[in-house]
């Protein structure tokens, strides 16, 4: 107990996980994850673990073990295809981190240079494509709102991606004349 405070706070809390496979069903035949993983596919899902939180955002990986972190209300509610399509990004996270050995939020480069995150997203886009999305609506799922304009055109661009709402609408240069 701190005696200016008169309180006593534990600061050892365990973080409850659980196991991915309780509640993510059927990844382990999807060929996007399992060229992800290889032959360790079954191993890794199997011993990969999920947090829930009520916090806002989507989805993470954490920089201490390589678990999976889900925001609870963005599971509830949020796109199912766009929650697919994290799933298959922050797999690739997994395996860089837990796998690899990667740093996974290396400050040398911005989130749409990073290389980390630019293999992640070849994955998701890459089954976008396969599933059938359009441009367009894969645009919609790469734009954050963490994302400037310029840096999601980087990325859509890096990723081959045409987005609509990005393109400038190009209007012929005309010199003024002078009177």
């Amino acid at each position: 107990m701190d005696s200016r405070l008169n309180v006593k706070i534990n600061r050892n809390v365990k973080i409850t996980t659980h196991p991915f496979t309780d509640f993510f069903k059927g990844f382990e035949k999807v060929e996007a994850v399992r060229r992800i993983f290889g032959e360790k596919t079954e191993e890794v899902l199997m011993s990969l673990r999920v947090e829930f939180a009520g916090m806002r955002g989507y989805m993470g990986v954490s920089n201490e073990d390589g678990h999976l972190l889900v925001s609870a209300l963005y599971l509830r509610d949020g796109d199912i295809v766009d929650i697919y399509l994290d799933i298959i990004h922050e797999l690739v996270h997994v395996r860089q981190k837990i796998l690899e050995g990667k740093e996974l939020f290396d400050d040398r480069f911005s989130y749409v240079e990073r290389p980390t995150e630019l293999e992640a997203y070849r994955f998701a886009v890459e089954e976008a494509k396969r599933i059938g999305l359009s441009d367009e609506r894969i645009c919609r799922y790469l734009k954050t709102e963490w994302m400037s304009d310029e840096e999601m055109a980087r990325l859509a661009k890096a990723m081959n991606v045409g987005c609509p709402f990005l393109q400038e609408e190009k209007k012929p240069r005309t010199k003024s004349k002078k009177k």
